[in-house]
């Protein structure tokens, strides 16, 4: 009989990998991925979906069989996982988490990017909306955040995620220094605003260090 630890067992070596590659893409321990496969123990909700993520299967196949398998790929080597999953959360969470709060422990995330070093240890990834950043990033592109940047770590040209007080989301756009002035600067060159400069009330949130895009 089929258990979510036999089609884990299943899953892990179809993709050619190994039980300490999964546990630090997901940031567990190797131990809690033997358990799971001796059906010692049931991962946690974060942790089955960002196992659903790196095996390309639903988290129901997981936990009951049904739903999609693994997604076959042309592709014959193993993917590389170095470092853990990052989340993706939204730009309100965005807006009102800061620097130093990162990403509070025991949120729930619906959506996990492959691993990216340049996050830091407290990056997430964040879906592109709206047409201000085209033709670079379109809508539904996912970029990787690193919250852990300093303000006067930054330059023209950077890419960034500011808040402001009053606004209930985050914004992304291309940061300009000048004369010791900061201004943003939206990359759609038909963008009716072509630079908004940060005032009082303004913070970093994050520096956009990659960039996500399923093709």
């Amino acid at each position: 009989m089929e258990t979510l630890g036999s089609r884990l067992k299943t899953l892990r070596k179809k993709k050619k990998l190994t039980q300490q590659q999964i546990a630090e893409a997901i940031g567990v321990s190797k131990t809690s991925v033997i358990y799971w496969e001796k059906d010692d123990n049931v991962p946690k909700h974060e942790s089955l979906i960002a196992l659903a993520a790196v095996l390309a299967v639903d988290t129901n196949y997981l936990l009951y069989g049904k739903g999609n398998a693994i997604v076959e790929s042309n592709i014959s080597a193993p993917i590389p996982l170095a470092g853990r999953l990052i989340p993706v959360i939204s730009w309100i969470q965005a807006g009102t988490w800061t620097t130093v709060d990162s990403v509070p422990e025991g949120t729930q995330f619906d959506e996990w990017l492959p691993p990216n070093p340049k996050c830091g240890k407290n990056g997430y990834g964040l879906e592109v909306v709206g047409e201000s950043m085209l033709p670079d990033f379109r809508p539904g592109d996912k970029i990787y955040v690193n919250p852990d940047f300093q303000p006067d770590e930054l330059k023209t040209g950077d890419l960034v995620i500011m808040s402001c007080e009053g606004e209930a989301e985050a914004t992304f756009k291309k940061l300009i220094v000048e004369s010791g002035n900061m201004y943003l600067q939206p990359l759609n060159p038909d963008w009716p605003e072509k630079t908004m400069p940060l005032v009082d009330g303004c913070k970093l949130v994050g520096k956009v260090v990659g960039l996500y895009r399923d093709v």
